[in-house]
């Protein structure tokens, strides 16, 4: 990898290597690979038990992990992760460097790679997947591309657009140009929104069609069904009478070939039924355990693999309610939460209590920030001070859904309001579905009080963490008044010298704690995979990005 000038030191300072795991990954279990003393076979199907139905196959229509488990399968990105840490090193580019403004960025692509179409991957290729992101055309397409304008801020003709062009130097060198320099890269290339499909394939398919009828969308052939990148494994189908997502070994893979001939992912929405199909032997591996599971699956012989935790629960703050425009209440609120306990009764094994809305791991962090140590006579203080007592609040949180961060939503609010309510808080519990219902009422009409919410990070920039929640305005948060926190966001953000930016992060995460507190840090929890004892070579991520052309399954 070349990660030149400036920026290269950015990725040092990031603190990368502080989130590399073995390769074996294994916590609470056998250690010595098969544990059977089994050995390794090329061939055979991985049955891995997916928690949600994808959206579709789409790479930049989507935002979701359940979306992004089959599709990281068959696409690649320009750079992408070592297995296993936040570390980053090449993808379809072998190497790649910036411009001293780092607005300019020239990427190195591998020679021979193809994808499944068999058209050739090259600049001009690189090129057509930039521009097609750049010149999305209608208002359905475009709001599914949530990724996209986090990141690059508009499409052609928006004065927020950050993308200007992208011109092929030759076959094998693109050169991406910017308005203006962010923060997110080198690292947000890496995100999966952003694989590079064949462009052959999206014309024949009529990629960039979406319709909306209501709150629903649809999307076109190449989306659902011929889905086309550079990929360890390619698309066989999606049944979903049977919920099942078939992926094909791809023998002419430029990377590692997978190991596997076939890998299914089983769609199972129900954690405990998961958990059945995993002990009946009808999947092979599951994701996000319930945390009173671990143990128990570990001392029945399978492998249960930790990744390390790059992510955070938070209770938002809606601030909407006039009463929570108040700093001491929303204090109050941080004051009464018990999270040390809530860590030791509720949260995965290795989950640690946050104090601010990044892991230590990432440039920014800020040790001394104003702690919010567990006292409900400071919180019933400081209600009393604003003319608060008695408040009464509605807590929103989400059903039918695990996440890498809130493995059991139900717990996780009863805790807290439990604590708010002995500060004399009163809490009305709101349970909503996860899909078309608590993500739309709390992030699109805000009509919370409270909320439980969190996010696992893409890639190690402290823009991923506290730029993706305080950045700009948002309805989650209620309050758009707060421009000091905007403005102190996006100039940290815009600071191209790494020891400045690393500087101006830390003030930023001082003043969330300290004078801003939108909401308030709960933990940073180590997500779990778990597998059959014959499953190896699974290396957990970091950002629970999983390639599974790494996995082989013993005799």
């Amino acid at each position: 990898m070349r990660a030149s000038g400036r920026l290269r030191a950015v990725i040092a300072a990031g603190a990368v290597a502080a989130l590399t795991i073995g390769a074996a990954g294994c916590a609470e279990s056998d250690r010595d690979g098969g544990g059977d003393g089994g050995t390794s076979a090329a061939g055979g199907t991985f049955i891995f038990a997916g928690a949600g139905d994808p959206k579709n196959f789409d790479p930049i229509f989507n935002d979701d992990g359940e979306s992004f488990r089959p599709v990281r399968q068959m696409y690649d990105t320009l750079i992408t992760h070592k297995p296993g840490t936040a570390e980053l090193v090449g993808g379809l580019a072998e190497s790649w460097e910036n411009d001293p403004t780092g607005k300019v960025w020239t990427f190195k692509l591998r020679q021979g790679v193809k994808f499944h179409d068999g058209t050739p991957l090259d600049a001009a290729a690189v090129c057509a997947n930039f521009d097609r992101w750049y010149n999305m055309k209608g208002e359905a397409a475009q709001s599914q591309m949530i990724y996209y304008t986090d990141i690059f801020g508009g499409f052609a003709g928006s004065p927020d657009a950050l993308y200007d062009n992208c011109k092929a130097q030759d076959a094998a060198t693109a050169v991406v140009t910017m308005k203006r320099y962010k923060g997110a890269f080198p690292g947000a290339f890496t995100l999966t929104a952003f694989s590079i499909a064949s462009p052959e394939a999206m014309k024949k398919y009529g990629a960039d069609t979406v319709t909306q009828n209501g709150d629903s969308f649809s999307y076109s052939a190449f989306a659902n069904e011929h889905p086309t990148g550079t990929g360890a494994f390619t698309f066989g189908g999606w049944n979903k009478a049977t919920g099942e997502i078939t992926l094909n070994k791809n023998p002419d893979y430029w990377g590692d070939k997978a190991k596997v001939d076939k890998m299914i992912i089983k769609i199972i929405k129900d954690e405990n039924t998961r958990k059945q199909e995993l002990r009946a032997g009808t999947v092979q591996a599951i994701d996000f355990p319930a945390p009173a599971d671990r143990k128990a699956l570990a001392g029945e012989g399978y492998k249960v693999l930790d990744r390390p935790a790059f992510n955070i629960l938070y209770l938002g703050i809606n601030q909407k309610n006039p009463k929570l425009k108040d700093l001491r209440v929303r204090q109050a609120i941080a004051y009464a939460l018990n999270r040390a306990q809530l860590v030791q009764t509720k949260g995965p094994g290795g989950s640690a209590v946050a104090d601010q809305f990044l892991p230590d791991t990432v440039l920014g962090y800020a040790p001394d920030v104003q702690k919010y140590e567990y006292s409900v006579d400071k919180a019933k203080q400081l209600l009393a001070e604003a003319g608060a007592t008695g408040l009464t609040l509605n807590f929103y949180y989400p059903t039918e859904v695990s996440r890498p961060y809130m493995p059991n939503p139900q717990e996780i609010f009863t805790v807290l309001a439990n604590d708010l309510q002995a500060a004399g808080i009163k809490v009305n519990g709101v349970p909503r579905p996860w899909n078309g219902g608590f993500k739309d009422d709390v992030q699109q009409f805000g009509k919370q009080d409270l909320h439980i919410l969190g996010w696992t990070g893409d890639y190690n920039d402290p823009g991923n963490f506290v730029g993706t929640f305080f950045g700009r305005a948002k309805v989650e948060f209620g309050d758009d008044a707060m421009t000091e926190m905007f403005d102190a966001i996006g100039k940290a953000d815009a600071t191209v010298d790494p020891a400045a930016k690393k500087t101006a992060f830390e003030q930023v995460n001082r003043d969330l704690a300290a004078k801003w507190l939108p909401a308030v840090p709960i933990w940073h929890a180590p997500p779990a995979l778990v597998t059959t004892k014959n499953v190896e070579g699974l290396v957990p991520s970091p950002l629970t990005a999983e390639e599974f052309n790494t996995v082989s399954l013993t005799k």
